[in-house]
């Protein structure tokens, strides 16, 4: 087993010790697991982001496989379990809050009250336009970014990241496609993601 300071200092080697510090200091909530949510944890828990609250209610199925962070082994477990298992083989040193519970308009606010940075990663439309329309609302002071159009095998370059409002981020094609879900379309969204929250944690607005 490597050490903390092992590890704190592998990340200081690629990032910086100004970067890591800031980054050491992340409070991100990841609201839906899969092949967002996911790949967006494994980002941040390799980027040394200090605290991730993953929050999801489903299980593992193995339709999951071909683009979420799972494994055979992990089929029938909660998402939440099984991602927090992933996570610390990443780095057993970061601080994971779980939450086994699907978001709703009652329990949104006890549920990311304690988050600077909020992430969405639904994939059920009306879900996600409650999500974005109650933190807009209930936390207007919080950074989000959320996303729209990810399916498929179109071109990567039309997957991007658009500042809406002021705290408020947008990634993907915002297209809707019938032509399936893919691991490296999901991923490429997942990542402009991930570094919009990096660039927030590090004091950069822009897109």
């Amino acid at each position: 087993m490597y050490t903390k300071e092992q590890i704190h200092q592998a990340f200081v080697e690629r990032h910086s010790l100004y970067v890591q510090q800031l980054l050491y200091k992340g409070n991100v909530a990841i609201v839906g697991l899969g092949g967002l949510g996911s790949n967006v944890a494994v980002a941040l828990t390799r980027m040394g982001v200090g605290h991730i609250h993953i929050i999801d209610f489903d299980i593992v199925d193995i339709t999951n496989l071909n683009r979420q962070q799972y494994f055979l082994e992990h089929i029938g477990m909660y998402k939440t379990e099984a991602l927090k298992q992933q996570l610390l083989k990443i780095n057993p040193y970061i601080d994971i809050e779980i939450d086994c519970t699907k978001i709703t308009e009652q329990n949104i606010k006890p549920l990311l009250y304690k988050n600077d940075i909020i992430c969405e990663a639904l994939d059920n439309p009306e879900t996600k336009a409650m999500l974005v329309n109650n933190v807009l609302e209930h936390f207007p002071e919080k950074k989000l970014i959320a996303a729209s159009g990810l399916a498929g095998y179109s071109s990567s370059n039309d997957i991007q990241t658009r500042r809406i409002s002021k705290n408020f981020y947008l990634c993907g094609d915002g297209m809707y496609q019938e032509n399936g879900l893919m691991a490296a379309r999901a991923a490429l969204c997942a990542c402009h993601e991930a570094n919009m929250i990096a660039r927030l944690l590090l004091g950069e607005e822009s897109v």
